[in-house]
């Protein structure tokens, strides 16, 4: 038994330990619930990631930002490619000059004989060595050109092994179409991007129809006598989609084959902006312009070459034909 006078002192003892005990308690639940809340916030620092809603928010931005650039992106790929086409037609542009400048002035046929001399170490590129239907394709200005840019002649080129889009022989979009149908194998035996107006072989030392013309043929190959260079047409970008043909009318499966044509072989590969596409021209005056079309509105459809006197396809004044 408890003295009944030591009772109160015991009982107030009781008490205060019971205080002191759930203080303590308290303490330590304090204790262990900031301990852990210490740890839970050092874990969701290290493992914390996007939610669901910031990932879409991030797609959304970049998606577009990507819609906003790729069309920019894109006319800029275009417009360097035209800046390329045009630099190589140029190009050849230095070469029309360095060669008329070492022949009197005068500039090499489209696709006929030219006026060098054949080279002694191909005896077989003499003309009474070639068939009659060769000297067209192969004594044109492609030939007799190259040679002035350190390049070889394309008729020296192995069969198969012609020059492709990726030299200046070409324009940089200059590829034929898959499955084409071609009437000439332009793998092998090779094909042309570019053409020189065909209206400058109207020439007497290039080019007579058959029985001949009743009128006078002017020698406008010189160079002297061309009428306006900054607008007559030298060379242009050619068509090589046997499918289009000319300006669409009909199927040409000889797209690509000559080296001097009209300007229904004209071809729009060159993408401008608000504009559709267009094609590069080489002008006389060695400036290159685009244009989406060389075939004008006002002539009439049934026509092949352009009518007679066309400022930018015959460069010389026209020729009254002689009375009969």
């Amino acid at each position: 038994m408890i003295p009944y006078g030591s009772s109160g002192r015991h009982l107030g003892a009781v008490q205060v330990m019971t205080a002191e005990c759930a203080d303590l308690r308290s303490f330590f639940r304090r204790y262990v619930m900031l301990r852990e809340a210490y740890r839970g916030r050092l874990y969701s620092v290290q493992t914390e990631g996007f939610t669901l809603v910031e990932l879409m928010i991030v797609v959304s931005i970049l998606t577009l930002l990507m819609a906003i650039l790729l069309p920019s992106l894109k006319s800029a790929r275009d417009q360097a490619v035209q800046v390329v086409c045009a630099a190589r037609l140029q190009q050849w542009g230095l070469a029309f000059g360095c060669y008329a400048a070492e022949n009197n002035g005068v500039l090499p046929h489209c696709d006929g004989l030219d006026r060098q001399d054949y080279d002694p170490d191909h005896p077989d590129d003499h003309p009474a060595n070639m068939k009659a239907w060769d000297l067209a394709d192969w004594c044109g200005w492609v030939d007799v050109l190259p040679p002035l840019i350190a390049h070889k002649p394309w008729r020296h080129h192995p069969l198969s092994q012609f020059p492709g889009e990726s030299t200046f022989y070409h324009c940089p979009r200059g590829r034929l179409i898959d499955g084409g149908h071609y009437d000439y194998g332009p793998e092998t035996y090779g094909y042309f991007s570019y053409s020189m107006n065909s209206c400058l072989e109207l020439d007497p030392n290039a080019w007579r129809p058959p029985g001949g013309v009743d009128y006078p043929m002017p020698s406008f190959l010189d160079t002297g006598r061309i009428v306006g260079a900054a607008r007559v047409i030298l060379l242009f970008e050619q068509l090589l989609d046997p499918r289009k043909g000319y300006d669409g009318q009909h199927t040409y499966g000889s797209a690509g084959k000559h080296c001097g044509s009209y300007p229904k072989a004209f071809s729009a590969r060159h993408p401008r902006y608000r504009s559709g596409l267009g094609g590069n021209v080489l002008y006389c005056d060695n400036h290159v312009e685009w244009h989406r079309s060389l075939w004008k509105p006002e002539w009439d459809s049934d026509l092949k070459v352009p009518p007679r006197g066309d400022p930018n396809w015959y460069p010389y004044p026209v020729v009254e034909k002689s009375a009969k």
